[in-house]
């Protein structure tokens, strides 16, 4: 076994090249990529999301999200609001069913002012209520904005399907009704029990000297101790595919449709192999087989979709599409006819290869947005401790054969085991 002068040179220099991590006595996590530009990114990713939140905080998460902005110890919110706006940078924030992220994007000259921010507003916020009185009737209006489009809608509503009776289907705005009983002494208690050191990481995306980020990031915990990790709901907890066919009534001009299904976690092996037939099947390209058979050859739709939603013990693959009322029976009959064909029939040789190109082109335009790919890389160091870039990624795809895309297409896109909603 190595000295822990060993161990520790291994860490800060990463196992992948250009990566490089440290570990904070307190848990908090350093992850750093070295940028090509003079823009840099840096934030903290808290593994805190709307699954944490317990019986009766549905929404509290988002709401927290939104309050950081609103005061601290020592600013009010136009400081907080123009801190990173005077040297030309941007704040921003968000929140998802596992984690909520506070990062900024500046000139990388402004690090320090923007790393003393975030932590401020992310460890400091007092939540004051006329504020959160103020802001609740703006989430109220981001809610009623939500209900009234339902290409939107859709997702969480068939989320809330298939993870029934679990804390994944909750919706991540919350209810009115939530929202409007938040009191300051809520939100410092959710905040309290999730914002912890060893339940974050503080990514930076820039040419700064890790060095400078280490002392930077560590002059900001001083003081703070590590507390026992916690999380509401056991990750562990099996989620079963449901299956089934539900008709919602709302009024819509146009139908609306999602079909689908819970998926593979982040250890099963074939999650790759789904995120390649999703490509194939109806991922951004207008090439996809769902794009040409439902708009191209049959004009049946404007927008039609396939989503691979991943989470850390499952995902949600699914697909979505828009029409007339009279032709959603037709667009599903297409639909399974496109699922058929990958159950049926295993891909050529050539079909594979094309697939391969077209989604290792499609990963590398995706990463020369760098502020997606700052957040990737957060997210990825903070629920699996490790960061695969690009090359890693199209490592993992080549590996895949046309037999075993096959065998996820049986597992996956059999009907039996599909969720079917319908808005109309």
């Amino acid at each position: 076994m190595g000295s822990m002068e060993e161990q520790k040179r291994k860490e800060e220099k990463g196992s992948k090249e250009g990566v490089r991590t440290h570990t904070f006595e307190n848990g908090l996590r350093l992850i750093q990529i070295a940028s090509p530009t003079n823009v840099a990114y840096c934030g903290i990713s808290i593994d805190a999301g709307t699954r944490d939140e317990e019986r009766g905080e549905e929404g509290m998460a988002h709401f927290c999200e939104h309050m950081m902005f609103k005061g601290t110890e020592k600013r009010k919110a136009w400081h907080i609001i123009n801190r990173m706006e005077a040297v030309g940078g941007d704040l921003n924030a968000y929140t998802n069913k596992e984690e909520t992220v506070v990062y900024a994007a500046f000139m990388k000259e402004h690090f320090q002012r923007a790393a003393e921010l975030i932590f401020d507003i992310v460890f400091h916020s007092t939540f004051p209520q006329h504020e959160m009185d103020k802001e609740c009737e703006v989430i109220v209006d981001e809610i009623e904005s939500y209900n009234d489009t339902p290409a939107d809608l859709i997702f969480d509503r068939f989320e809330d399907l298939i993870y029934e009776g679990h804390a994944l289907g909750h919706d991540i705005l919350g209810t009115a009704e939530n929202v409007r009983r938040f009191q300051t002494e809520d939100a410092l208690r959710f905040t309290q029990r999730q914002y912890r050191p060893e339940k974050m990481v503080f990514f930076l995306f820039g040419n700064v000297a890790f060095e400078q980020a280490k002392r930077v990031v560590g002059k900001m915990m001083e003081g703070m101790e590590k507390a026992e990790k916690t999380r509401t709901e056991e990750k562990s907890r099996k989620i079963e595919a449901r299956g089934g066919r539900f008709v919602e009534e709302r009024g819509t001009h146009q139908a609306h449709v999602m079909i689908g299904r819970a998926a593979y976690g982040s250890e099963d092996d074939k999650r790759i192999a789904l995120y390649f037939l999703n490509n194939i099947l109806g991922g951004p390209g207008m090439n996809s087989r769902l794009n040409i058979a439902l708009r191209e050859h049959e004009g049946l739709v404007y927008t039609v979709e396939s989503t691979l939603t991943n989470y850390t013990d499952t995902s949600t693959w699914a697909i979505y599409f828009g029409c007339d009322a009279e032709d959603v029976e037709r667009c599903l009959k297409t639909v399974r006819q496109e699922l058929d064909q990958l159950v049926n029939e295993p891909l050529t040789e050539r079909q594979f290869h094309a697939a391969l190109k077209q989604i290792k082109g499609q990963i590398g335009v995706a990463c020369d947005n760098f502020e997606n790919y700052a957040l990737d890389m957060a997210k990825a160091y903070l629920h699996y401790n490790k960061f695969e870039g690009m090359k890693d990624t199209i490592e993992h795809l080549q590996k895949l054969t046309p037999q075993l895309l096959q065998e996820v297409a049986k597992e996956v896109f059999d009907e039996k085991g599909l969720t079917t909603l319908i808005f109309r």
